[in-house]
């Protein structure tokens, strides 16, 4: 692995006895369009994660049921054999249908199966973390967990799973995790624009809890945001680079996974990323009111 080029922003987090750096990747972007099939270019997807290492991140987020099966299969040809100081979190939940939905796949079997698939995939005897994903397309649904999760405990306990976490969860849903088993990370919805769970965010950090917020920069939907513009404007930076710099400074135990097929923008978010927001962070804060 070469020297880092770039000094990654936001130091790094605990992720139960594992280091990781807070900025991450995320391999969602990899897979063909919405997130179904082969890459347009599979050597630039390849390149990407190769870069993303060479950067010093250590924290890379997929799932076998994106494309399905095809972001995995990436980051094991990429990278395999994986550097010691690289963490590969994957979630367990949902699976997909011909019609590109994400239908739910919940039950002990179908948890256990993916499971191993994810093993299988990306050529590991054991996950570092694996996240249970509640909920559907349409964000956190209530509910208990319980069965479910306690499924991937039993994992847990057989050696195949290191961690544990939740993505599209409530606050509710969290504190029944952690009632049943430690949870090193939650893994929801929330960036500028969308703030819903600011009281979880801060309760995780006491309890040194990672949170991971998936589409950071807004998704299918871009943030779009005239203050954003306008702070974006007078750093000279685009309102994406402002957008990330801004999650960093919300919480220590925010982690970025912004994903990109393209390597030069990848070195783009790292930059942005480390962007000084002092004079900027209460019009910021404000977008979301």
């Amino acid at each position: 692995m070469s020297t880092p080029s770039l000094a990654l922003p936001g130091g790094t987090w605990p992720l139960g006895d594992l280091t990781v750096t807070r900025f991450g990747y995320g391999a969602m972007q990899l897979a063909g369009p919405w997130v179904m099939g082969p890459p347009a270019d599979r050597e630039g997807a390849l390149a990407v994660l190769r870069e993303a290492v060479d950067l010093g991140i250590t924290h890379i987020d997929t799932s076998d049921a994106y494309g399905p099966r095809v972001t995995n299969e990436l980051i094991r040809e990429a990278l395999h054999p994986y550097p010691e100081s690289l963490h590969i979190v994957t979630k367990v939940g949902a699976t997909r249908d011909e019609q590109g939905g994400w239908p739910p796949a919940r039950r002990p079997e179908e948890l256990r199966r993916q499971v191993h698939d994810n093993l299988k995939s990306l050529r590991l005897d054991v996950l570092d973390l694996v996240n249970l994903r509640l909920g559907n397309a349409e964000g956190p649904q209530p509910g208990s967990l319980a069965e479910a999760f306690e499924t991937l405990v039993e994992l847990r306990q057989q050696g195949l799973i290191r961690h544990l976490g939740v993505s599209n969860a409530t606050a509710e849903q969290v504190t029944e995790a952690q009632g049943i088993a430690p949870i090193v990370c939650v893994q929801n919805m929330y960036n500028l624009a969308h703030r819903h769970d600011d009281e979880l965010i801060d309760r995780l950090a006491t309890d040194g809890v990672a949170y991971v917020p998936f589409f950071p920069l807004g998704g299918f939907t871009p943030l779009q945001s005239s203050a954003l513009s306008a702070v974006a404007a007078r750093l000279e930076a685009t309102p994406m680079s402002v957008a990330l710099a801004w999650l960093l400074r919300r919480s220590p135990n925010i982690l970025l996974i912004p994903g990109t097929s393209s390597t030069a923008h990848l070195r783009e978010n790292v930059a942005g990323a480390g962007l000084s927001l002092s004079q900027d962070l209460t019009e910021l804060d404000d977008i979301s009111r």
